[in-house]
């Protein structure tokens, strides 16, 4: 039936939706506290999947024990990157920063390669993570289920983080004017390594369902889906954390639409079509769906 299609084409999308808005909210959260783009962000996802195919490989297969350990192992990752690689060029152009991400980034991938070879490795999943739920006459696998459900707990904890705690709210004046916030006697670095904290807890939740997907891990796993939530922050509003949000599930709600919707012959060709999409609402609308549009100093 038609409505049973549109279902599940339904959940699918939220699910494609949920795991950018997870990626997309990390880059967002650095970006508006340290206006670094970290494209190195994908790279954790690798580090947590690398993590948790090597706790198996030792004999542990109890998920409530791989997988939390995996998202610990990836923001533990995100905080030593911070340290080694981004608070030595904190006060230079964002060119460099973002050449350093890509740095960090490529050495991630080569040490993967080095010592896990280029062949993905197959990271075994529990059966219940495998199994469906059966809404009416509609299988809907149960990965899609908890990733719609982790992403909204995300970003209503993430709200509750911003609004209600004093790291929360020295973020959010960080983010508006970090000399300001040094005045007033916040420590800065407390502020950035809690932003990076985050930014790897968000990987790592993401990373568990790419991993899921997926069923094996390699050195380039987190590349495509890093680039996707970039465009994902761009399209909300790069910066803007609800931006993140709306501009993740609208990519993925576009590229579920897309595929169901392109004719076979040229539905191989999605991504071109959601780009020119997504080229069309910059056109219009440059600062993205709920970014502010920049200041260039006009007087009304």
């Amino acid at each position: 039936m038609m409505s049973d299609y549109a279902l599940q084409q339904a959940f699918n999308a939220l699910s494609v939706g949920g795991e950018y808005a997870l990626l997309a909210l990390g880059l967002a959260i650095v970006f508006s506290v340290m206006h670094l783009v970290n494209f190195a962000h994908g790279d954790m996802i690798t580090v947590g999947g690398y993590a948790m195919f090597l706790l198996i490989m030792f004999g542990v297969r109890d998920p409530f024990l791989v997988l939390p350990f995996g998202v610990l192992v990836t923001v533990l990752a995100a905080l030593l990157i911070e340290r080694v690689a981004f608070k030595p060029v904190r006060g230079a152009s964002p060119t460099t920063g973002m050449l350093t991400a890509f740095g960090v980034s490529i050495i991630i991938q080569n040490v993967a390669l080095i010592f896990g070879g280029s062949r993905p490795k197959a990271v075994p999943t529990a059966d219940w993570l495998a199994s469906s739920l059966s809404i009416g006459s509609v299988q809907i696998p149960v990965v899609q289920v908890l990733e719609t459900i982790v992403t909204l707990a995300a970003i209503i904890g993430l709200v509750a983080l911003m609004r209600y705690t004093t790291v929360g709210l020295a973020m959010r004046a960080a983010a508006k004017d970090v000399p300001v916030v040094r005045l007033m006697g916040v420590k800065a670095d407390r502020v950035i390594l809690s932003a990076f904290a985050i930014s790897g807890f968000l990987a790592g939740l993401a990373g568990i369902f790419i991993l899921a997907r997926r069923g094996a891990v390699d050195p380039f796993m987190g590349f495509a889906p890093v680039l996707k939530a970039f465009v994902a922050a761009v399209l909300g509003g790069f910066g803007s954390l609800p931006g993140a949000v709306v501009g993740g599930f609208a990519l993925g709600i576009a590229e579920v639409a897309l595929q169901v919707l392109l004719p076979p012959e040229i539905a191989g060709f999605r991504d071109a079509f959601v780009f020119l999409l997504i080229g069309i609402v910059l056109v219009f609308r440059p600062q993205g769906i709920l970014g502010e549009r920049p200041d260039f100093g006009e007087k009304s």
